[in-house]
């Protein structure tokens, strides 16, 4: 058999037709198949000489060759000399130049401070994106694969053409994986951001744009919409303190009449777009100072009577600054490599186009994370500026009254044409919003002066924009105040709208933004009586007009940081992103890793029963339970179930799914239930009043279990007993009632001569799920003192037969952390939205074409763990495309510390379906041109396999 992209042949050799041809067979179509091992039953003797040859595609596993060095190190120069030949010609003039940064850079004032210390702060207990663990994994396994892979999809083609910032992440994992050390470049970068905005940026809007007010409206609407989407790995802090740069640039181009500071605007904008598609809103501040820095071109050529020759040394250099950026682009990948990246990319999806766009602002109107009220306030307070800001343009004959005009106009420019070039963006996440920081805080200055000063100056038109600022934050406080993954442990509202006494408060500003409507309305009105009309002076307003929306940012400020800190505060001693974060200040940057138990001996942990047989310790007292009485153990969706979206999964539920067999081989009470986490049916009976029957009530108390308390809480191995069930229990859950069976645990103590002492009673935690197995742990310390027996005692009346109990002896395993178990070598399959919580955890690597397979998975919540199980399946080319046909997996059961009842997400581990050895690999290096071609990468999404 010979298979490649051009048609695939099979042969029977060694015989023939009658007229004496081979037996051959050709499909003229790529039908190559997807290679994961060899296997065969067949011994050595008997497979002779045969051999298997496969070609690995590895195109994207390559490094420039020495020629390819020197002309990027050629073109690096050649843009240097340009530039330095730019710079003498705007010399030329004579003028005098200016000072690179101003005096007023060293200036610290009381907004730099707060502003500083709230992005420090934030750094530390703030919440991160949901690629953060995506772009780390990419960045941790590009050492040994030797190029960035997108590890997750797109069957890990080149990140490029975008992405060099997951380089320089790359880099700065040889030293540490830690959260804290590796956000630092976005930490910078928002700083930076807030200097350039009030050092460069304010002062060229205007000098009542730079004063105290509107300062100080500028910082908080920037650290409004910096601190819920830039804390993070992904792209856009780069990206949002390039278009600022950028436009910077052109205004100091425009300002001075010089052309070297818009070559500098052209390559920052082109390093910002290769860092992200959303890089895209550069190119607005580009054509926004296109007229004035072409008319700056024309003056300098007609001063010095250069003609054609003038025109064309002044503009090469600004184009060679544009196309610098190819070297980073091509550095380690080919031209064809790249575009078969692209076309992977395109293919697979997602992939949208400009209609789509929509989608980006319905998903900021969701109640999920991606809609919550901490990211709709930015973004929506930004386009409130730019509506106030070009009313008020448009009634004073295009300026802004108190403000510089032009740069004002480019501003507003900008910010028009920055929605509608990220239309052009490939896919439609919100995480591309935090772009906007800078041009917000830009805008909401201009706003201050616009509604403070001379440009609205009737007080009914300042009262109806504080009602609209009210509506705007009610609008905010109707999303849910809910963050990705870890970040949200603690948070309150984490999916519905905040409450205050039961009220909405989203209702309660709105309320106030009505009021506001009133008072708008009396003035109105009353107007043509005041005396001086339309001409009185707007002094007594300036100082409380821009009130509205600073207040606004200032109080979603506070409820984002105060909400954030106040969940560290709550969560501890158990995990939290901050409790991380001061974990690895102190040396420890293993994370989530060092807070996870896992169980060591889950088959040796079932406790016995002090009289009769184990196979009989569950029915001392027993109505209606059976040895094989478990109904389907698929999740519901639903409060207490694990979809949350009425759905049955995408994936099994833990330790088991409905397409479990029964075991053939009776268990030690004659079940043939298969049992979840690893547990022996040969030690471990169970019982369940399911029936396909009429329903009936059922009963069930268990003999009495022997728990020696006291020598467990010595050894601190033993932290939890836990029961094992499946069905519905009821109790509550996330604030609703979960019906289903009463289960109550009585512990008692047990003298030697068989005489028992009750010592209380509880009930066990809630854990969603919900009818699938699932382990309920109990902390010691809630065990009562002096307690060494207990038993499980279960009620279940249910008329309508759709609800079911099923339980196991109760359990007391041994924990060790998750770190001890997996360690720091064995190759994990880490789940994208969980990489940057367990940083210590070794990422399968792939080399040469060629994968590790991973020893251990890592999922996130059962929410998220669908999420990831679809994104990375066979359909998008993801890890599970191919580990699920060579490894089964097995939960192992785990709890979060301190957090017991914690869906933190599961450990599973993978065993091969045969032990079988590696393949010999041959790695043949060539040197090939950029743009030699291979074979396109199979990557129809629609195939059958």
């Amino acid at each position: 058999m010979h298979s490649t992209a051009n048609g695939t042949t099979a042969e029977l050799t060694g015989l023939g037709t009658p007229e004496g041809k081979p037996f051959r067979s050709t499909v003229a179509e790529d039908i190559r198949p997807q290679i994961v091992g060899v296997y065969t039953d067949l011994d050595q003797a008997r497979l002779g000489d045969a051999t298997l040859h496969a070609e690995v595609d590895a195109r994207f596993s390559s490094r420039p060759s020495v020629w390819k060095l020197a002309a990027m190190a050629g073109a690096g120069l050649c843009t240097l000399v340009a530039l330095a030949c730019l710079y003498f010609l705007d010399a030329a003039d004579g003028r005098r130049r200016r000072r690179f940064l101003p005096a007023r850079w060293w200036r610290f004032t009381g907004t730099d401070a707060v502003v500083l210390a709230t992005l420090g702060l934030w750094h530390v207990i703030g919440a991160n994106t949901s690629d953060d663990g995506y772009i780390l994994t990419m960045a941790r396994v590009s050492k040994h694969a030797g190029y960035t892979a997108n590890y997750y999809r797109w069957y890990g083609v080149a990140e490029a053409p975008f992405g060099w910032p997951y380089e320089l992440l790359a880099q700065m994992t040889r030293i540490s994986d830690a959260s804290v050390w590796l956000r630092l470049p976005a930490l910078l970068a928002g700083v930076l951001c807030w200097w350039v905005i009030s050092r460069e940026v304010l002062p060229r809007l205007g000098s009542r744009v730079r004063s105290a007010g509107p300062r100080w409206t500028a910082a908080l609407v920037f650290l409004a919409l910096w601190l819920p989407y830039n804390n993070g790995l992904r792209p856009e802090p780069f990206i949002a303190l390039g278009a600022l740069l950028t436009w910077c640039s052109i205004e100091r181009a425009i300002a001075t009449r010089r052309l070297l500071p818009a070559a500098a605007a052209v390559l920052i904008a082109a390093f910002s777009l290769a860092a992200g598609p959303s890089g895209l809103i550069c190119l607005a501040a580009l054509f926004a100072g296109s007229r004035r820095v072409l008319f700056v071109l024309a003056a300098q050529v007609r001063a010095t009577s250069g003609g054609l020759l003038g025109y064309l040394a002044r503009i090469a250099p600004v184009l060679t600054a544009g196309t610098l950026v190819l070297t980073v682009v091509f550095a380690d990948q080919t031209l064809t490599a790249v575009a078969e990246a692209t076309r992977v990319r395109k293919l697979v999806g997602p992939d949208f186009s400009w209609p789509d766009e929509p989608t980006r602002w319905i998903s900021l109107l969701s109640l999920t994370p991606d809609g919550s009220l901490s990211r709709r306030f930015g973004v929506l307070a930004m386009l409130l500026c730019l509506a106030v800001c070009l009313a008020v343009a448009l009634r004073k004959g295009g300026r802004i009254p108190d403000t510089a005009r032009g740069p004002v106009a480019r501003v507003l420019g900008i910010a028009v044409m920055s929605p509608l070039l990220m239309a052009f963006t490939p896919t439609k996440w919100t995480h591309h919003f935090g772009v906007y920081a800078g041009l917000a805080g830009a805008l909401a200055a201009v706003t201050a002066v616009a509604v403070g000063g001379n440009g609205i100056r009737l007080p009914y038109l300042r009262t109806l924009f504080a009602a609209a600022v009210l509506f705007l934050v009610a609008f905010s406080f109707t999303g849910s105040n809910g963050w990705w993954y870890v970040s949200g442990y603690g948070v309150r509202w984490p999916d519905r709208a905040p409450l205050a006494g039961g009220v909405g408060i989203a209702s309660l500003i709105f309320g106030l933004g009505a009021l506001c409507l009133a008072v708008a309305a009396w003035q109105y009105y009353r107007e043509p009586y005041r005396s001086g009309g339309n001409n009185r002076a707007a002094a007594p307003f300036d100082r409380i007009a821009v009130r509205p929306l600073t207040i606004a940012a200032a109080v979603l400020v506070a409820f984002e940081v105060a909400t954030m800190a106040s969940a560290a505060w709550s969560q501890y001693p158990a995990y939290s992103v901050a409790l991380s974060n001061i974990r690895a200040l102190e040396g420890k940057p293993c994370a989530m890793a060092d807070d996870v138990l896992v169980e060591t001996a889950t088959a040796d942990s079932v406790l016995q029963p002090y009289t009769g047989a184990p196979g009989d310790g569950l029915a001392a007292d027993n109505s209606g339970f059976t040895a094989n009485g478990v109904g389907d153990p698929a999740p519901e969706g639903g409060p207490g179930g694990g979809t949350g979206s009425g759905g049955k999964p995408s994936t099994p539920p833990p330790g088991g799914g409905p397409t479990d067999k029964p075991k053939s081989d009776p268990g030690i009470n004659g079940s043939t239930v298969a049992l979840p986490y690893g547990l022996d049916p040969k030690r471990t009976p169970v019982l369940g009043d399911y029936t396909a029957d009429h329903a009936r009530p059922s009963h069930l108390t268990t003999q009495w279990y022997r728990l020696d308390l006291v020598a467990v809480q010595q050894d601190s191995a033993f932290k939890a007993l836990v029961l094992t069930v499946a069905g519905h229990i009821a109790g509550e859950q996330q604030g609703h009632r979960v019906d289903g069976a009463a289960l109550r645990v009585e512990f008692a103590h047990r003298a030697d001569d068989g005489t028992l002492q009750p010592r209380g009673d509880l009930t066990p935690p809630t854990v969603g799920g919900a009818p699938g197995w699932r382990n309920l742990p109990i902390p010691l310390d809630r065990i009562p003192v002096g307690a060494n027996a207990v038993r499980l005692v279960a009620t279940m009346d249910d008329p309508t037969g759709k609800q079911w109990l099923a339980v196991t002896p109760p359990r007391l395993p041994r924990l060790a952390t998750l770190d001890a178990v997996v360690g720091h070598d064995a190759p994990v399959l880490t789940d994208f939205h969980v990489g940057l919580a367990f940083p210590c955890q070794h990422p399968f690597d792939h080399r040469d074409g060629v994968a590790q397979l991973p020893a251990w998975r890592i999922l996130p919540d059962k929410l998220n763990a669908q999420v990831a199980t679809t994104w990375q399946g066979d359909s998008g080319g993801g890890p599970l495309g191919w580990s699920d046909l060579l490894v089964r997996s097995e939960p192992v059961p785990a709890y979060l510390d301190h957090d017991w009842t914690r869906d933190w997400g599961e450990l599973q581990r993978l065993t091969p379906y045969v032990d079988a050895p590696a393949a010999p690999v041959t790695v043949r290096v060539e040197n090939r041109w950029g743009w030699a071609g291979d074979d396109p990468i199979r990557a129809d999404p629609a195939r059958t396999p």
